[in-house]
């Protein structure tokens, strides 16, 4: 074999590899493409969140500026996707006053969500003396004496979207349900709750903003 035929069978090789590499990527991309087009027709709408009650336990403040909450909360998720499923990986409850946490985190069990189905959480939500800034125990006093507080309860979570067996990356989901408690008075003619055992339970009925 001559020197130019060695460089001939070199020289096809390198374009026999390349041409596989070149149709490699073109599959790859084609796919993802074709991945992204059904992604993008069906469009998947973030599911719906409702606050439906909460029932309180102790929303107790104590020298200096400690506060001690206990909440059962009932949200409601649901799914407006008509081929579309919802993976919920990890889903952290929790609530905020004033913009300060003052539970900590529930974690609910990683669940699916099918096209159209609806999920109901019920999570008792704790916070043991955690200490609160001063000028919050003071709003917090204040509150109390004009006999509505407003809580903020949230969700963040982790959310995969599922479209016939492809099932997408994780997407960070934030929800935000803002319920009023109201202390003393006719709590039922004021629109606020009723005793239930040891705690008031607050029908509430409330949409909640969901980013996703």
């Amino acid at each position: 074999m001559t020197v130019k035929d060695c460089g001939y069978h070199h020289d096809h090789r390198k374009t026999l590899y390349r041409n596989i590499v070149a149709a490699l990527v073109a599959f790859v991309l084609l796919v993802l493409l074709t991945i992204l087009l059904i992604f993008l027709i069906l469009r998947p709408t973030k599911p719906k969140f409702i606050l439906i009650d909460a029932t309180v336990y102790a929303f107790n403040v104590s020298a200096p500026n400690f506060l001690t909450t206990t909440l059962q909360v009932t949200l409601s998720s649901r799914n407006p996707n008509d081929r579309v499923g919802v993976f919920y990986d990890r889903v952290d409850v929790y609530a905020t006053y004033r913009g300060q946490q003052i539970t900590i985190p529930t974690v609910l069990p990683p669940t699916y969500q099918g096209h159209k189905d609806v999920n109901v959480w019920s999570p008792f939500i704790y916070g043991n003396a955690v200490p609160v800034a001063p000028y919050l125990a003071a709003a917090l006093g204040e509150d109390q004496v004009t006999g509505r507080v407003l809580l903020n309860v949230k969700v963040d979570g982790r959310v995969r979207w599922k479209v016939g067996t492809w099932v997408s990356g994780r997407y960070h989901l934030y929800v935000n349900c803002p319920a009023y408690i109201v202390f003393g008075g006719d709590r039922v003619n004021s629109g606020g709750g009723i005793a239930v055992g040891s705690g008031v339970k607050f029908q509430l009925v409330q949409s909640c903003h969901v980013d996703v």
